[in-house]
């Protein structure tokens, strides 16, 4: 009986109640940090740095494409190279991972959840394998399971292989432990490489 309960919560999780917690929660979470998307708001107006926000197709749930909303980092002149489209505010925003905060606005909008494996650019649709393509059976994730085991210090292959455990594994217990181990790492403040992430080939 108790395995049966379970199950039932199980599925009753990833149908109704992470929506709910994705929802009460990112709102939450919008509201206190308002302030700040505001704040850098100014910042990048008062230093002439340009539009605010970049927004670029990701895939989604079921491979649906929407709309990623990000802080812009680099300089918008794409021609210049990479070290001269870095500006200090979007250096910080990178390295902290700040420049991630308006995804809550995706996941209010229900194209993203607070946890889930990331979204990946509309180009690798047609590289992933069958296995590989189960990752869109939840909706793309703020954090998830590979990011906080290693996020791009790890090959393609171990990101999906912790996606595809997140597939099967996800539940509330399991989710909040991601939470707390995503907190833990933002706190340590790691070195970004999110820059230098090698680009996903193909089917391996």
């Amino acid at each position: 009986m108790d395995a049966q309960i379970r199950e039932v919560f199980f599925i009753m999780y990833k149908a109704y109640l992470k929506r709910i917690v994705d929802i009460v929660l990112g709102l939450l979470l919008l509201l206190l940090v308002s302030w700040f998307i505001l704040l850098i708001g100014v910042i990048y107006w008062v230093n002439n740095q340009g539009p605010v926000f970049f927004f670029q197709s990701r895939i989604g749930k079921d491979e649906v494409l929407f709309d990623l909303i990000k802080f812009r980092t680099l300089k918008e002149n794409v021609e210049l190279p990479l070290g001269e489209r870095r500006f200090f505010i979007g250096k910080i925003l990178r390295y902290t991972s700040l420049d991630e905060l308006p995804q809550l606005i995706n996941i209010l909008k229900g194209e993203m959840s607070l946890i889930g494996p990331r979204p990946l650019p509309v180009k690798y649709l047609s590289r992933f394998s069958s296995e590989q393509r189960k990752r869109h059976a939840v909706k793309p994730g703020l954090t998830g399971w590979a990011q906080v085991n290693g996020r791009n210090s790890i090959s393609w292959d171990e990101k999906f292989r912790y996606d595809l455990e997140y597939v099967e594994r996800c539940s509330l217990l399991f989710d909040f432990w991601i939470m707390i181990k995503t907190a833990l790492i933002l706190l340590s403040f790691r070195k970004d490489v999110s820059l230098h992430e090698e680009e996903f080939k193909g089917k391996s």
